[in-house]
């Protein structure tokens, strides 16, 4: 939903009082400003926001112990549903360390995760949302995914070790 407003000479100009038309897809349409509205007051009740910060802890958990199992040197930063995973032992504290990870073994992940039906943001500088729509498997499945693409990453294509 949206709304604007100017001062009463401006506003007279609009139609249907003035000569400049002004429209939406589906501006002043009854069903979408019922629907904007319950999804208002559902969100102030603050259960989705809760939800989808229980989610991106349980994918942090599950991301921080995919790393552990597959012995690579990563992180993950996470703040309320935000969250990224960063090729450095340890989370960065500030951009300077962030550009410090190893960018081309996140790119393997991200090409891993792909592989496995998983779409990342293609940058380990961009962050991965978590949202109160997703679901408890989406979460096991994003976890599952990760565990098998840090292994295949750290092992390499022929068992070489990659990463790590």
């Amino acid at each position: 939903m949206g709304a604007f407003g100017g001062r009463a000479e401006l506003m007279q100009l609009l139609a249907p009082a003035g000569p400049v038309y002004q429209a939406g897809t589906l501006s002043g349409n009854p069903l979408v400003m019922a629907a904007g509205l319950a999804m208002l007051d559902e969100l102030s009740s603050g259960a989705p926001y809760r939800r989808a910060e229980e989610l991106a802890g349980h994918l942090e958990n599950g991301l921080n112990t995919a790393i552990k199992r597959a012995e690579v040197r990563a992180s993950v930063v996470r703040l309320g549903s935000m969250l990224t995973l960063f090729f450095r032992a340890s989370p960065p504290r500030d951009y300077g360390e962030a550009r410090e990870s190893d960018t081309e073994a996140f790119a393997a992940f991200h090409r891993a995760m792909l592989e496995r039906g998983v779409l990342l943001p293609p940058s380990q500088f961009e962050t991965w949302f978590v949202s109160a729509a997703h679901a408890e498997a989406d979460i096991d499945a994003t976890v599952n995914a990760a565990r098998e693409a840090l292994r295949s990453i750290h092992d390499g294509p022929s068992g070489e070790r990659g990463p790590g």
